[in-house]
């Protein structure tokens, strides 16, 4: 896949950049719980999102997605978003990072991902991270933690992309570890790793082809529905401010 994306990013751009990857990832358990404040327990896998990336001395991003072969231009203010779903998470990370005094200038970019698209595996969450790095990165010498690394690709599927999500997915992408799963307390962010090396059995992952989009699914009806339910305890328990402490 490097490979592949190194070629088009020549015939693109006619350059070469650094490259840039994060993993998707899995989560054994806690379902709907990390925007409740619950615990969660993911960790990463072996397929993500892979980037090449080099500044080009404009305030213009130039994207090329190799997974739908299509090209993208667009600038880096608010009224510059492009209409392009996939575009949408690259610019929504830039502006993200800039609402927080971060740097951001123009860059190229050719990207792809052998995660599978709307398999519940998180590769927006992939790309997401990927590029928040890669500003962090280039840009601003790495002065943005992972914890607004995944903070940045959160508010990224809020403000941009019309997914109310949790931080699980981001979290995973930022700070999975090879041979280790995170217990995260998705209300304070503490985490601990946890060897995971299976022997004698395996963890199969199944794509049942099954295809989702959480911004069209029924995804931000139930936390609206678990806020709702948060809130209406609330009024007899003040010091309820998630789902979870009830």
């Amino acid at each position: 896949m490097k490979e592949k994306i190194a070629k088009k990013f020549l015939e693109q751009f006619g350059c070469e950049g650094d490259f840039f990857a994060s993993a998707g990832r899995i989560n054994l358990i806690g379902e709907h719980t990390d925007y409740n404040g619950g615990y969660v327990f993911p960790g990463a896998i072996d397929k993500g999102i892979i980037a090449e990336i080099r500044p080009n001395g404009t305030n213009k991003v130039r994207a090329f997605s190799v997974d739908i072969d299509e090209y993208v231009e667009f600038g880096l203010n608010e009224e510059d978003a492009p209409s392009q779903s996939w575009a949408r998470y690259i610019f929504g990370v830039c502006r993200e990072t800039l609402k927080r005094g971060f740097e951001v200038k123009g860059f190229d970019t050719v990207f792809a991902g052998d995660v599978p698209l709307g398999a519940g595996l998180s590769s927006s969450a992939a790309l997401e991270s990927t590029f928040a790095y890669a500003m962090s990165y280039l840009f601003n010498g790495e002065k943005i933690d992972r914890f607004e690394l995944a903070k940045i690709g959160q508010s990224t599927e809020h403000n941009y992309c019309g997914v109310k999500c949790g931080i699980m997915d981001q979290f995973a992408s930022c700070f999975g570890k090879k041979g280790a799963l995170i217990r995260l307390n998705c209300k304070t962010l503490e985490y601990k790793y946890f060897p995971f090396d299976p022997k004698g059995y395996k963890l199969v992952l199944i794509d049942s082809c099954v295809k989702h989009e959480l911004a069209s699914s029924a995804y931000n009806k139930r936390r609206a529905s678990c806020e709702n339910a948060a809130a209406a305890i609330r009024k007899n328990h003040p010091e309820v401010d998630f789902l979870s402490d009830a």
